[in-house]
């Protein structure tokens, strides 16, 4: 079975979170560039023995990102396509956490970033409409 898939206008929201995660990532990384000045961390040192606390905290919320970021833009485009606007406002709520995981992680507490742990509703979010976008695609459920 055949399926044809249209892509409209509200994917627009979707380009929009795309392109806004890139600010998200790119002050991650200069929060981080100031922590190695602030500390005087050479690269490509990623963490620090004898341990420096704060600035493996300030890596690490940097680092944590990158790791889940692969996963968040293919579930953010490809479920985008069906769901253009719950897949948007998932997304944005996911980049927010990010923000909040980071700022809880700066303080230097670890336990501070569980703040940010409401992004898995949008990841969660995003992973279900990709699965129902699958099962439509398969002729599972009705197109």
């Amino acid at each position: 079975m055949d399926m044809r898939v249209t892509i409209s206008g509200d994917y627009g929201y979707v380009i929009l979170v795309f392109c806004s995660s890139w600010f998200l990532l790119n002050w991650l990384e200069s929060r981080t560039f100031q922590a190695r000045r602030k500390y005087e961390i050479p690269y490509p040192k990623m963490y620090v023995e004898p341990y420096s606390h704060v600035f493996n905290c300030i890596q690490r919320a940097h680092q944590n990102t990158l790791e889940s970021y692969p996963m968040f833009l293919v579930l953010l485009l490809l479920g985008g396509i069906l769901y253009p606007k719950l897949s948007a406002i998932s997304g944005v709520l996911w980049i927010a956490s990010r923000v909040v995981y980071a700022m809880g992680y700066y303080t230097g507490d670890p336990e501070r970033r569980r703040f940010g742990a409401f992004g898995y509703i949008g990841l969660l979010t995003m992973l279900v409409i990709n699965v129902v976008f699958a099962l439509k695609l398969l002729g599972i459920i009705a197109a």
